[in-house]
């Protein structure tokens, strides 16, 4: 793998942290969908769940 020198210019454009913010801003809203989802599911009084690969969860 070959580097490329970089101009002044191109270094001060260059910002090496906003993957890495998008990816965790994506995975803390992830969080909290999933966090509200379930809670909801175990707060009703009769919920199932019905998953990919054949999984079926239910209680009353």
């Amino acid at each position: 793998m070959e580097g490329t020198i970089l101009s002044e210019a191109e270094l001060l454009a260059y910002k090496p942290g906003e993957a890495i913010t998008l990816s965790a801003v994506l995975a803390i809203l992830v969080v909290a969908v999933v966090t509200v989802v379930v809670f909801r599911l175990f707060r009703s009084e009769d919920g199932s769940v019905k998953l990919p690969g054949g999984w079926s969860f239910t209680w009353e």
